[in-house]
């Protein structure tokens, strides 16, 4: 879209982000934390990231004074009136996964719209991993017994 064509949308107040009075501007990473937690609210989702973002979650979580970031798994390009979303999950094993990542599309689009007012164009999931259950992550795996 060309810089004059956006100017002039702009100025009609096409966008809940730019009006007569000013301009309001989103950071990616508040982007990232609304889509972050509209994943973790889905029943199926386990975790969010690749295995070494979640190692690093790990050793976040023992540190003291340090937390999970609601963003891991999640990176975002924020425009100045839309978003695409990036989000990657370990699902629960069982779960439909097409269905995982269609639920979470839907809750991610909402959430960021109604509560940046930015149009999200894109949210692509990609599932890393599937949890058993019965595994915990902290623990070393054992060798089986034959």
């Amino acid at each position: 879209m060309s810089q004059a064509v956006e100017t002039s949308s702009a100025a009609k107040g096409q966008s809940p982000l730019v009006g007569d009075r000013g301009r309001t501007s989103i950071a990616d990473v508040v982007v990232a934390k609304i889509a972050g937690i509209a994943t973790r609210e889905i029943d199926g989702v386990y975790d969010l990231g690749g295995s070494a973002e979640r190692v690093v979650g790990k050793v976040r979580e023992v540190l003291p004074g340090t937390s999970t970031s609601t963003a891991q798994g999640i990176s975002v390009e924020v425009g100045e009136r839309e978003a695409i979303v990036e989000v990657a999950i370990v699902a629960d094993y069982g779960v439909a996964l097409h269905q995982l990542a269609a639920a979470i599309r839907r809750n991610v689009i909402s959430a960021i719209e109604q509560m940046t007012g930015l149009s999200v164009t894109e949210v692509n999931v990609t599932i890393h991993d599937i949890n058993f259950g019965d595994e915990d992550d902290s623990a070393p795996a054992q060798p089986r017994v034959q």
